[in-house]
């Protein structure tokens, strides 16, 4: 059975570049019937936090990555590590250095000096000294000392790197705390993991791992290395360019299903196609449509990706997404119209949830028009029209078609084309000069609110013969 992991450092948030690895793996998955695994790499004692694991698990649960195993802690295995490095010392694989930190600056400076790249020169490798009294050593890896390690990439192809360019890297730190590349290949060991998909950042540590598994007689997994993500400029993801957690995303008003969309078509693809569903990814996911090439974050295309899947989604879903969004800006959702018929009306105008409740506010409070909105549509020439639809408004059938016929006959009976009077009565009402068809806002609205604001606007139009 295939049995993939993702398995981050809870020293941050879960980001895009993550956020895309763990899609991956769970797609693969799924799309094989097999198991996805979460396991929390946390041995960094310093960086790892309890907030950023609890960031990462609900940056999963948002997406709708579920695992079917885990989360694992790495710190709550630290007998398993010791007990394969003791098997490990014992078995030849593996030495204890007592190399002070001092010495190995002064080992690397001397090396960089003499055009040397830096690297362990294995001085306790087969030492027979006498271990310094009080020092804690470190474990580390005989890493053979000729021949070539080669693993076949799933993505990049075949791999090869030659044991000359590889130390003997540190097992276990003297404060008994593995470093990653042991963990980590102790972890999915012990895991049955078949299939380590992970960033490319990783592609040099792989042939260590394949060494300390062999070291152990242990059957190597598939490694697939996804390319990383760059910003549009073709520089590494930052936050300039948007990379931010994943709730974040959230936060500014998209929806979970336009992420994993988006994330998906980030470096891997199915023919032309660019808007398609979770079932339809694990159907058609396969780690050979990857491309070698690294991705370019666009925050355009996935506002885009995000436009589309709004313009589909569930009114009522839309209209709770937007309730705190409107909260926060001063707005009881409770008096006015039913925030789900509101979200029908503006999510096909709109790009994001925070994009539709901000166009919404003027359903929910009275927004004061800007002085130019006045002065350009506040006139002796419309008032009378104005007036004149006030009391047409009071007597008439309150729907949107009945609400058009009676802006029409106001503007005809006062010898004005019907622009002339719609674009100052969306001034007076919502106190924006955009919206949608003004008749489908005031039937939202309501005849009382829309004739109670006209009337207060009335006041702000110059008195007959006057001018701003």
């Amino acid at each position: 059975m295939i049995r993939t992991r993702f398995a981050p450092s809870p020293t941050g948030y879960l980001h895009i570049g993550g956020a895309r690895t763990a899609l991956f793996s769970w797609a693969y998955a799924r799309r094989h019937g097999g198991k996805f695994i979460l396991r929390i790499e946390d041995t960094d004692l310093e960086r790892s936090t309890a907030k950023s694991t609890q960031a990462i698990l609900d940056g999963m649960a948002w997406l709708g990555l579920d695992y079917d195993e885990g989360p694992f802690y790495q710190m709550e295995r630290l007998g398993r590590y010791h007990e394969v490095v003791e098997q490990m010392l014992r078995a030849g694989n593996a030495y204890y250095c007592y190399a002070s930190r001092e010495e190995l600056d002064t080992m690397r400076e001397q090396q960089r000096a003499a055009g040397l790249k830096p690297r362990y020169d294995g001085r306790w490798r087969d030492s027979k000294q006498t271990p310094p009294a009080g020092v804690k050593p470190v474990v580390r890896l005989k890493n053979p000392l000729a021949g070539v390690v080669t693993f076949n990439d799933l993505v990049k192809g075949e791999i090869t790197v030659a044991n000359s360019e590889l130390d003997d890297l540190v097992l276990l730190r003297a404060d008994g705390v593995p470093t990653y590349n042991f963990g980590v290949v102790i972890d999915d060991l012990d895991m049955n993991i078949t299939h380590v998909i992970r960033g490319d950042d990783h592609v040099n540590n792989t042939p260590r791992q394949v060494n300390i598994l062999a070291a152990l007689g242990a059957p190597l997994p598939q490694y697939a290395h996804v390319p990383m993500i760059l910003g549009s400029d073709g520089e590494r993801l930052s936050k300039r360019h948007g990379a931010v957690s994943v709730m974040q995303y959230r936060d500014d008003g998209y929806l979970p299903e336009a992420l994993v969309n988006y994330l998906a078509r980030l470096g891997w693809s199915h023919g032309d196609e660019e808007i398609f569903s979770s079932e339809q990814l694990v159907e058609w996911f396969d780690l050979r449509s990857i491309n070698c090439s690294p991705a370019k974050f666009n925050p355009e295309k996935l506002q885009w990706v995000n436009q589309q899947y709004l313009k589909t989604a569930d009114d009522a879903r839309v209209a709770k997404l937007a309730t705190p969004f409107l909260e926060a800006d001063g707005c009881n959702v409770s008096v006015g119209p039913e925030l789900s018929r509101v979200a029908n009306l503006l999510k096909e105008r709109v790009n994001t949830v925070a994009e539709l409740a901000d166009a919404a506010v003027y359903f929910y409070r009275f927004l004061e028009p800007a002085g130019e909105l006045r002065a350009q549509h506040f006139t002796t020439e419309v008032k009378p029209a104005l007036v004149d639809l006030m009391e047409r408004l009071g007597g008439i059938e309150w729907d949107s078609h009945a609400i058009q016929d009676a802006i029409k006959a106001a503007a005809t009976a006062n010898g004005l084309k019907m622009p002339k009077v719609a674009m100052p009565l969306r001034v007076m009402v919502t106190g924006e000069a955009q919206t949608p068809s003004i008749n489908e806002v005031l039937e939202l609205l309501g005849r009382e609110e829309t004739l109670k604001r006209m009337n207060d606007r009335l006041k702000d139009f110059p008195a007959s013969g006057s001018h701003y």
